[in-house]
């Protein structure tokens, strides 16, 4: 007891002599810089948009060299987000989006024109090869077509934050629901091709309307031009299965990537992967800076989105229509893999910019 009350006693002593306070040296964290800030951030945002999507095609991959899901899965999959997930993830878009979201007429005609731009460039340096117009088409489609909805969104909100997710949107409307189905339409005419035009023209207007990617969006569209809101059961409905979309399809395509199909139209799918990550979104840049007027940020997004890989919509559209899913599967992996360049330094010229 007495050791213990002259240790107290002790540092009672020693405390007085050296203040109220006990002055601890404080030990400093390096400061970083500005320009490792700038790089870890810039690095951070590529990562988190990117690889859930290689994630989600390598676990499809080795699901399908394992042989957990069958040989039918590809097909079973496919059909499942082309006839149910992606209508919903289309008609709830299309069902919820405001005339105050997407009045930027100089946005949608820089987003439009790029768009076909690319497309009709595509469809004439392919039509060397005398293939069929269903072809064409698709390989067209593929080249246009930007990964908006798989990677626009989270790169979206990451660079930009909330404010262009009308911009992204949009854009995912004028892809889905205009060169979507403008393809179509160029396949159905092509497969479906009758002697006479108008009973050609006949067919394809009942295949699209039978169609669920384009009946989906154009029934979302009546729905909010009538003004009508969505009872909170359908919207959480059509909100799981839309959900439900992007990893589906992206499983789908590790699962035909592990079947080993090469592609046998090597310069095809180079072209394909060069009008997309090069032409494209030049096309857009020179038409959002130069030649319409739109807001900054809106400007930015449009060519950000431009620059995005081969979207999964050809390769769905490909293995549904049995036309050489394997060019359009080959595109999106090179093009996935050669964006991580591409676009990280368009993301680190917009953050400078």
């Amino acid at each position: 007891m007495n050791i213990c009350f002259n240790i107290w006693h002790a540092r009672r002593k020693q405390a007085k002599r050296q203040g109220p306070y006990i002055h601890y040296p404080v030990t400093q964290s390096p400061q970083r810089k500005p320009q490792d800030i700038e790089t870890s951030s810039t690095v951070s945002i590529i990562v988190n948009a990117v690889f859930p999507l290689f994630a989600l095609i390598l676990l499809g991959y080795l699901g399908g060299r394992k042989r957990l899901l069958g040989p039918g899965a590809v097909d079973s999959l496919n059909k499942y987000v082309v006839w149910m997930a992606l209508p919903a993830l289309l008609f709830q878009a299309m069902a919820t989006v405001t005339w105050n979201e997407i009045n930027q007429p100089g946005y949608i005609a820089a987003t439009v024109l790029s768009i076909a731009i690319v497309f009709a460039v595509s469809f004439l340096l392919e039509r060397r090869r005398k293939a069929r117009l269903a072809d064409l088409s698709i390989e067209a489609l593929a080249a246009s077509y930007a990964n908006a909805g798989f990677m626009g969104i989270p790169l979206c909100l990451m660079v930009f934050g909330h404010d262009s997710m009308p911009a992204v949107v949009l854009a995912i409307l004028v892809t889905a629901c205009g060169l979507f189905a403008f393809s179509i339409v160029l396949v159905e005419i092509d497969l479906q091709s009758v002697p006479s035009l108008p009973r050609t023209l006949g067919k394809v207007s009942l295949s699209l309307l039978r169609n669920p990617l384009v009946a989906a969006p154009v029934l979302g569209m009546i729905v909010s031009i009538l003004g009508l809101p969505l009872p909170y059961a359908i919207k959480q409905f059509t909100t799981l299965l839309g959900d439900s979309a992007s990893p589906c399809a992206l499983v789908t395509i590790g699962l035909f990537l592990s079947q080993r199909r090469a592609a046998r139209q090597q310069g095809t799918v180079w072209r394909i992967v060069a009008l997309k990550l090069l032409l494209h979104p030049l096309a857009a840049f020179v038409l959002a800076y130069w030649v319409f007027d739109m807001p900054p940020m809106w400007a930015a997004v449009a060519v950000l989105l431009a620059a995005l890989p081969v979207g999964t919509g050809p390769f769905m559209l490909a293995q549904l229509y049995q036309r050489e899913p394997a060019v359009a599967s080959r595109a999106i992996l090179l093009s996935t893999v050669l964006s991580l360049v591409t676009v990280s330094a368009l993301v680190a010229w917009l953050e400078h910019a």
